[in-house]
């Protein structure tokens, strides 16, 4: 449980500071793995997988809408949607503490990719 509340609330800060201030927090993911694809783009299975991950890692802070609560800025923007999928993957991945984001890299890449493909899913 603290994993999830600790996840969403390094996600959704990361994010809502990255916005604040130019989205210099996901331009620092460098170019080269910005490129790198989702292996599971637009698969309807593994944006539902993502759904139910997310349920589990990040809801308790960003909300089952992604809507945000409190200091968890909310997932479901053109921030989000718009971010290259490696840059989503990487932000989950390597976090920063910066910004108070842990990493998630404990979690299967497989399954850091269906939350990518969750909350890119429109």
């Amino acid at each position: 449980m603290v994993k999830k509340v600790v996840f969403a609330v390094v996600v959704v800060s990361a994010l809502a500071i990255a916005r604040q201030r130019g989205g210099d927090f996901l331009q620092r993911i460098p170019s080269a793995a910005a490129a790198r694809p989702n292996p599971y783009e637009e698969q309807r299975n593994a944006q539902l997988a993502g759904r139910k991950l997310y349920a589990r890692h990040c809801a308790e802070c960003h909300g089952g809408q992604r809507e945000g609560y409190g200091k968890a800025p909310p997932l479901a923007q053109p921030l989000v949607r718009d971010a290259a999928p490696e840059t989503l993957f990487r932000a989950i991945t390597d976090g920063s503490l910066n910004r108070g984001m842990p990493s998630f890299a404990a979690i299967p890449e497989p399954q850091r990719w269906q939350i990518v493909t969750f909350l890119k899913g429109r």
